[in-house]
């Protein structure tokens, strides 16, 4: 794709080197170091002359380029529409991400990027609640009226209407479909719009917006969606609410000298893993195939305000397992000292007899399960692996549906 870079985690950008025809310039650096201020420099370490990317993977749009951030955990495989393909279908699996069907005959696969992906599902969530009648809500206005309702705004009126003593300046309520929730997404609506002019989804968004009622713009920030409070008449906009506030949360208007705008969907590496290893696992449990409770971010205090929070914990009818997933790829090293304390700990206060650090590998192995060196008057103790798994089939080029099963075996649940 025409101004696009495809570049995986934990790798550079380097100032005018070109990547597959595509030149990183300094101006995309200093656009991208500016960002990376605006959220905390959590993104990227910035040198110089080049940009080294974390942990986060998705999609950067400034100054005219799109920057595809793609995860990677081994030297294997170094497709990046593999491994484009993988984080689609791992954002899709923990409901991150709804993929439709492109009709090819409009637009190839290798013109659709993830920031596509997102603005599509966006824009076919409104487009049903249009054809299922968009919502009506009371609200109070201000504004002129040639009938007097509602409470006078004495001095507005005075101010407003010395001339026309036929109007009525005041506020009242209002029933109609101008209110706050159209408002955030006619407010996304305009974002996806400004970002797509000249692709195939302009068209689809000028379309939408059509459609879509005249409402008034308003400046949209965290506050206004904690403003908007859930209930039964706006519940079928439960999906196109939060993809809005995704949108507009990452969304930095004029960060640079310029008028470009800019826009990061970025996601933990970290925390997508472990969130997708618990939608497998669940999907073990829901079908029977695990006899145990799987649950997440289960939390225990340990002292004060601080407190513990394993990744996975997995209660069987005779123990408890706890399983903490990491994105790396560890290859024949040990774990950190660190890990391990962790994982002491976990199995302590979680009074799990087994438990495992699970990372991403090319290959599924597990070593022993080995025993934490045993305090004085103790009898037994607990123990903790080194589990490896792979994410994709032996094609390697698609993710193993079946990975909960592979992760099951890693613990020989049923020895």
């Amino acid at each position: 794709m025409k101004n696009r870079i495809q570049v995986f985690e934990n790798h550079s950008l380097v100032i005018q080197e070109s990547y597959k025809g595509v030149k990183f310039k300094k101006k995309h650096l200093t656009a991208l170091t500016k960002l990376n201020v605006l959220h905390g420099d959590k993104y990227f370490c910035v040198r110089h002359d080049s940009i080294k990317f974390k942990q986060y993977v998705g999609v950067i749009r400034v100054e005219g380029l799109t920057i595809e951030v793609l995860p990677k955990i081994d030297n294997n495989i170094e497709s990046e529409a593999i491994w484009q393909k993988a984080l689609v279908d791992m954002l899709s699996v923990t409901k991150k991400l709804k993929v439709q069907k492109v009709n090819q005959a409009s637009v190839s696969k290798q013109q659709i990027h993830l920031l596509d992906l997102y603005f599509d599902w966006f824009l076919n969530e409104v487009q049903s609640l249009i054809h299922k009648g968009l919502i009506k809500q009371y609200y109070k206005e201000t504004k002129q009226v040639k009938a007097l309702k509602g409470k006078l705004e004495f001095a507005g009126h005075i101010r407003k209407n010395i001339v026309h003593k036929e109007r009525f300046y005041t506020t009242h309520q209002a029933y109609a479909k101008d209110h706050l929730v159209h408002q955030v997404l006619d407010k996304a609506l305009d974002i996806i719009s400004n970002f797509t002019k000249g692709k195939y989804l302009y068209s689809k968004c000028k379309s939408v917006q059509l459609d879509f009622p005249e409402v008034s713009k308003i400046h949209v920030d965290a506050t206004t969606f904690d403003r908007i409070k859930p209930n039964r008449k706006n519940a079928p906009y439960k999906t196109a609410l939060a993809i809005a506030r995704f949108i507009i949360l990452n969304f930095a208007p004029n960060v640079t000298k310029g008028n470009e705008d800019m826009l990061a969907l970025l996601f933990n590496m970290n925390s997508l893993w472990e969130e997708y290893v618990y939608v497998k696992l669940k999907e073990q449990e829901a079908e029977v195939k695990l006899a145990a409770e799987v649950t997440d971010q289960d939390i225990k205090y340990f002292w004060k305000s601080n407190y513990l929070k394993p990744d996975l914990v997995l209660e069987f009818e005779s123990e408890t397992v706890v399983i903490d997933t990491k994105w790396k790829d560890i290859g024949d090293s040990s774990p950190s000292a660190s890990d391990l304390r962790q994982m002491y700990l976990y199995n302590e206060y979680w009074d799990a007899n087994r438990s495992m650090l699970l990372y991403p590998s090319n290959r599924t192995q597990r070593d022993d399960f080995h025993k934490f060196d045993l305090l004085t008057g103790k009898a037994n103790h607990h123990s903790c692996a080194i589990g490896k798994i792979s994410i994709f089939n032996t094609d390697n080029e698609t993710l193993d549906e079946k990975i909960g099963e592979r992760i099951i075996e890693l613990l020989k649940i049923n020895d």
